[in-house]
């Protein structure tokens, strides 16, 4: 990996570089998502069967779209008793961790005769999008209906795109139906997210569409956001590593390189106040690529988005990391904790060497959607609290709206809103 001194100049170069992975930057594909939209729009169902042929090549009819009942139970005799026990033990964790996320509606009454509150209610219906291609994700079908069943949410509806056989992952169906999904179609790209968003005659439109997907279906989800809910606008996954002279090299390497392996686009990054560890990871890291099943990938990643950045300074490099503000942030330092304190940005923090990334992405519970691309300065990993909408409660009795409607009054026809002045003071128009 190629190793940089820090500098001023260079931590903006690096984050210009960055913001350029973005799927705001590909503009020229949003004619084709248009065009996608529209005719999915007009189509219905009869379009998702047609660019399912034409992109997955696998012809789907009204009969096989819908995965039926014995779809799931032949995906349970294709899985892995002991991947299935796995998945199990994961879902567990990530269900206990989302539950401690739950609010709930509240009311404040006064003697005068106010009432305010907050109402929660969840979202009625969710679309749960969960790519094919490069890789099987089922970690990531957990990750996005969890939260919604534990939210309340009353329907959760699935796409994804077939396989070649007209089925969809084994190890996808079996994570979802242990998560609680209620239906799934067999449709993927920019299609599916204009059929969740506008309803066809098979799937009904949804209140909010979640989780990850090509640009095809990252730029889908932004044109369809105002007419539906969406969790965010994904760019690709990116590590950054803060550390010491006290950290182990290797671990380091390997942490590294678990985000290079998703994409070509991948970032990762180590920030460190070390000349002698930067070294030693970079060699570490090249002894991990030769052997590493994805190293074409990875090598892509590290060529175009990789940095050892060395400071003079751990506060330098801890205002790097709050720059940068990474998906996953792992700190190891000599006091990993009080490091963090000093830590304002980041989507998932991972504190000492033996919290690696992998933890957060399969098992340890907090969830793996985070925001990208430097966007964890103003949004939050997907959680209980994107599934849910708050109602503001107000009630008045005739003594509490007396004590101050002249008040009300005068501020309305300061804005010269006189209907509004009126609505309050014909209630008291006798008086």
């Amino acid at each position: 990996m190629r190793i940089v001194k820090l500098t001023e100049k260079e931590r903006n170069n690096i984050l210009e570089t960055l913001l350029k992975r973005s799927p705001n930057q590909y503009s020229e594909y949003e004619d084709t998502v248009n065009e996608i939209i529209e005719n999915v729009k007009k189509g219905k169902d009869q379009a998702l069967f047609d660019y399912t042929e034409r992109f997955d090549k696998v012809r789907i009819t009204t009969d096989s779209f819908k995965v039926t009942k014995e779809e799931i139970e032949e995906a349970y005799k294709e899985v892995d008793p002991h991947l299935v026990e796995i998945i199990r033990k994961a879902l567990k964790n990530i269900k206990e961790y989302h539950e401690k996320q739950v609010r709930y509606s509240w009311f404040d009454s006064k003697p005068d005769g106010t009432l305010l509150g907050q109402k929660i209610t969840a979202l009625s219906r969710v679309g749960v999008y969960v790519p094919g291609g490069k890789a099987v994700y089922p970690s990531s079908v957990l990750m996005n209906i969890i939260p919604a069943k534990v939210a309340g949410v009353e329907k959760i509806i699935m796409t994804t795109p077939p396989g070649k056989d007209g089925k969809v992952y084994p190890v996808t169906l079996v994570a979802a139906n242990e998560a609680g999904v209620d239906e799934v179609y067999k449709v993927g790209g920019a299609q599916a997210i204009a059929a969740l968003a506008y309803g066809t005659e098979s799937i009904k439109k949804v209140d909010k569409i979640v989780g990850p997907g090509n640009i095809f279906v990252a730029l889908a989800k932004k044109a369809v956001y105002g007419h539906v809910s969406i969790d965010s606008i994904a760019g690709p996954s990116e590590i950054l590593v803060l550390a010491d002279e006290t950290a182990n090299p290797r671990y380091v390497a390997a942490d590294l390189l678990s985000q290079a392996e998703h994409d070509e686009m991948a970032s990762a990054i180590l920030v460190t106040t070390s000349e002698a560890l930067a070294e030693a990871v970079s060699k570490e890291v090249d002894g991990f690529v030769k052997e590493l099943s994805r190293k074409e990938i990875i090598q892509k990643s590290l060529d175009n988005y990789g940095y050892i950045l060395v400071a003079e300074s751990m506060e330098e490099a801890i205002d790097t990391a709050n720059e940068i503000a990474s998906e996953h942030l792992e700190i190891v330092t000599k006091n990993p904790f009080d490091t963090m304190t000093r830590i304002k940005n980041a989507g998932a923090i991972f504190l000492g060497e033996y919290s690696s990334e992998p933890l957060g992405d399969y098992f340890a519970g907090p969830n793996h959607v985070l925001p990208t691309n430097g966007t964890a300065k103003f949004f939050s990993p997907l959680s209980v609290d994107d599934f849910i909408k708050k109602s503001s409660i107000i009630s008045y009795s005739e003594e509490a709206l007396r004590e101050i409607h002249m008040d009300i009054e005068d501020f309305a026809k300061a804005e010269q809103l006189t209907a509004h002045a009126n609505s309050i003071a014909v209630r008291f128009e006798k008086e």
